[in-house]
């Protein structure tokens, strides 16, 4: 079994684990502080076997440990263990010098992206386009500029003039990924719907709100990430 391989099935134990209300009850009550099982089934008015039983569920997942009380040594414990609850966030990415968003046009969800990448994570961005337009849309200039971002209007570019081998490609519309087959091929993509078909700042800011919790989301997945 590869280390890969390893990682999704202790994630999917954890999973299994989390997945009962009374369990996620429990953690959920010490997330905060310890507490010994009696105070937990006090807590939560549940039977104490019953705690018993999915104390040691959790136990067995690794979520939690007991620990005895240095007053009394009769009594137990229980804690959290974070470092198994880290296992559940998904696999960071290798580290990249450079971002390139990647849209068919580069005149709106591609420019919106690299601009909200650099001002979220203080990181590098481009964006380019597989048939770029003369124009970033007036209205992604608008939108940009209502969340103190900017956008140069005329500063679109193609693909092959802006893409290099060590870039990070994410292409944010249907059409750009399912034309990146050859030689340039994303890495990820973002199913972002294109605000110019609707062409109304509702819809643009629609699109400013998808790519800016997509980003919230990625950027700490990167390994080496500064924030």
């Amino acid at each position: 079994m590869n280390t890969e391989q390893k990682s999704l099935r202790e994630r999917a134990r954890i999973h299994a684990a989390l997945g009962d209300p009374a369990r996620l009850a429990i953690v959920d009550a010490l997330s905060l502080g310890d507490a010994s099982p009696g105070e937990i089934a006090l807590d939560l008015e549940m039977p104490t076997n019953l705690v018993a039983h999915h104390v040691k569920v959790l136990a067995d997942a690794g979520l939690l440990e007991r620990t005895r009380s240095e007053a009394d040594k009769r009594r137990t414990y229980l804690r959290l263990r974070p470092e198994t609850l880290a296992l559940l966030t998904p696999p960071r990415l290798p580290d990249t010098a450079r971002v390139v968003f990647v849209c068919t046009h580069n005149s709106a969800r591609s420019q919106l992206a690299a601009a909200l990448w650099t001002d979220r994570t203080h990181r590098p961005a481009a964006s380019a386009g597989t048939h770029p337009a003369q124009r970033v849309h007036p209205r992604a200039v608008t939108v940009a500029q209502r969340h103190g971002l900017h956008l140069e209007a005329t500063g679109t570019a193609h693909i092959s003039d802006v893409v290099t081998d060590d870039d990070l490609i994410i292409a944010v519309c249907d059409s750009a990924h399912e034309d990146l087959t050859a030689s340039v091929r994303p890495r990820l993509h973002w199913s972002v719907p294109d605000p110019v078909r609707t062409d109304t700042d509702a819809a643009f800011e629609t699109a400013f709100t998808d790519l800016a919790g997509r980003i919230e989301r990625l950027a700490p997945t990167l390994i080496g990430d500064p924030s």
